[in-house]
């Protein structure tokens, strides 16, 4: 009875450092030739990504578990290209440093290449200067810079689109004020760079979600006051919330409400033990003066923006209490809070604990 074949070990292994893929190339060089590829294809242990571009079916359904597919197709594309001037650029960057994407952004892989442009099924390569400093490697991937991917970002996408990506960057610490000045400095001539000047001077970096960054382009859309974001509120010596955003003088805190917090277990605590505790906290706060404003997504709609204009303006109406028994304690920075933090082409597998023992 045949068997399926397997690939060598020193090939097995190196894969595992880009999620897993493998070339005809890496299999040529330890003795693997077309007859064993095809053999290992057809009875569906292999899966061919690209001409000469394979992923074990194992591994590959791992990558979707975790939702990594954009990482394997961005690494076939450079495996099949094969050009060390070529780095991942645009939506294909952002997703590696762990950055929000618009959920309409299209899903193919985007490359810039100092000496050529070039499209292909699936991919694209846009030509044009790369500075040293402003590429990099991020595990297995070749990637601009996160102040030079933002700043492209900018002048390709919706303006909240692109805030949010500059201040998801700045509140990881992924960049600097700095180093995006210099980027668009050295920029200052290509088409689209000023919406990326206003990307960079809209976004604060204080701001723990795209909801957040969209909250305070909306707020000063509307012509409201703008608030204070992430605003510690203790009470007897006990931290007992962080406000979103913090108007003072009213003493009305704003929160901008995800789906998600209630959805996934958080903190170690069940989605019903965490709407319980921030009722309870919620409740201790309100009766101390304190009002909350809480705003969704939906919320910001352009059909509902003028509802949320008037509440926060009635709510903002009326002054805070006089004798304060809270303290309110601004933060110098957010606190990331998402677990994605981007990735570096590393696949786990499930015999990784092999020998560790129970």
């Amino acid at each position: 009875m045949s068997t399926v074949p397997t690939g060598p070990l020193a090939v097995a292994e190196p894969a595992r450092r880009r999620l897993g893929i493998f070339t005809t190339a890496d299999l040529a060089a330890h003795g693997m030739g077309p007859r064993e590829v095809a053999t290992a294809v057809r009875r569906g242990a292999w899966v061919r990504l690209r001409p000469g571009v394979f992923i074990s079916a194992t591994d590959l359904a791992e990558v979707e578990r975790t939702g990594r597919r954009p990482g394997v197709d961005a690494l076939a594309v450079a495996a099949v290209l094969d050009r060390p001037s070529a780095v991942f650029s645009g939506a294909t960057a952002a997703w590696i440093w762990g950055l929000p994407l618009p959920m309409s952004e299209p899903r193919s892989v985007q490359l810039t290449d100092t000496h050529r442009w070039r499209r292909g099924r699936g991919w694209s390569m846009t030509q044009a200067r790369l500075p040293d400093d402003e590429t990099t490697v991020r595990g297995a991937y070749r990637v601009t810079t996160a102040a030079r991917t933002v700043v492209d970002l900018g002048r390709l996408w919706p303006e909240v689109h692109a805030v949010a990506a500059v201040d998801a960057a700045l509140l990881r610490r992924l960049t600097t004020r700095d180093e995006l000045e210099r980027v668009l400095a050295r920029q200052a001539s290509v088409p689209g760079i000023p919406r990326s000047v206003r990307a960079v001077a809209l976004a604060d970096g204080r701001a723990e979600s795209w909801l957040e960054s969209c909250g305070r382009l909306t707020f000063a859309a509307l012509g409201l006051p703008a608030f204070v974001p992430q605003v510690e509120l203790w009470v007897d010596g006990r931290l007992v919330k962080v406000a979103d955003g913090w108007y003072s003088d009213a003493a009305l805190a704003v929160e901008f409400d995800g789906r998600l917090k209630y959805r996934s277990p958080g903190y170690g605590r069940t989605p019903e033990e965490e709407l319980w505790r921030e009722k309870r906290d919620e409740d201790l706060l309100r009766s101390l003066g304190i009002r909350f404003v809480r705003v969704a997504a939906e919320d910001m709609s352009p059909a509902r923006r003028p509802r949320l204009d008037q509440l926060v303006r009635r709510q903002l109406a009326t002054a805070g209490p006089r004798d304060r028994t809270f303290a309110e304690v601004p933060r110098d920075a957010g606190r990331w809070r998402s677990g994605a933090a981007g990735d570096d082409g590393w696949l786990s597998r499930a015999d990784d604990r092999v020998g560790l023992g129970g």
